[in-house]
């Protein structure tokens, strides 16, 4: 620690005085910078993360845009095979006689309804239009496939493994949102997805709830 004095140097001693009267000014050539290891680790603060912040990237967007793609085409396929008999479907009326064994009233009118939703639901689905409801649609006709088939177990030609991926991905992009390659984007249920999503997850419900419970 330097000691101040009038400004001159003491005798018999050999600590000199800071302050220069001849340049009136402090001599500084002794000052050491503080040497910043020897802080305590215990000061710094542990929220401050000097690691690039997270940002926006393309890879959710990306993956929601394969899902969409690949669950809604499957349907769209579905689809046409029970409106239209393409690619070796039953068409309306064979796909009725099936909801007829299964135990179905009205099966002509299902027959319809449930082409129809997967037909529109997967097109919709594809473009990402209306996602919430495209997917609540396509959910609901897999609880339907789902509480028919279940005692067949889960694996094999009976089970019903199929549906639950399906209807996992449907679930999926009933909450999660269509992403922003979609026509969805920038829509008020696209801004909301969650409200969305319980919402047309209600009306699914309720339009799978109908079909099993009333039509059979």
């Amino acid at each position: 620690m330097h000691h101040f004095d009038d400004g001159t140097t003491r005798a018999g001693s050999d600590v000199l005085s800071p302050y220069d009267s001849t340049t009136k000014s402090f001599d500084t050539t002794a000052y050491t910078p503080l040497d910043k290891s020897t802080e305590d680790s215990r000061d710094a603060d542990p929220f401050d993360d000097e690691r690039r912040k997270f940002g926006w990237t393309a890879g959710p967007d990306i993956g929601l845009l394969g899902l969409r793609a690949v669950l809604g085409g499957i349907f769209v396929l579905h689809g046409l095979q029970k409106v239209f008999g393409l690619f070796g479907g039953p068409g309306i009326n064979g796909f009725a006689q099936s909801l007829e064994k299964m135990g179905y009233r009205e099966s002509v009118v299902l027959a319809w309804v449930t082409g129809i939703t997967e037909l529109a639901g997967g097109a919709l689905l594809v473009l990402g239009l209306f996602t919430p409801l495209a997917a609540a649609g396509l959910l609901a006709v897999m609880a339907n496939v789902i509480a028919l088939q279940y005692k067949g177990g889960f694996f094999g030609p009976n089970g019903v493994e199929l549906e639950l991926a399906l209807a996992g991905m449907a679930f999926a992009a009933l909450f999660a949102g269509p992403g922003r390659a979609a026509l969805d984007y920038n829509r008020s249920w696209f801004r909301h997805p969650l409200a969305a999503g319980f919402i047309a997850l209600l009306i699914g419900a309720g339009g799978a709830a109908v079909t099993y419970f009333v039509f059979r």
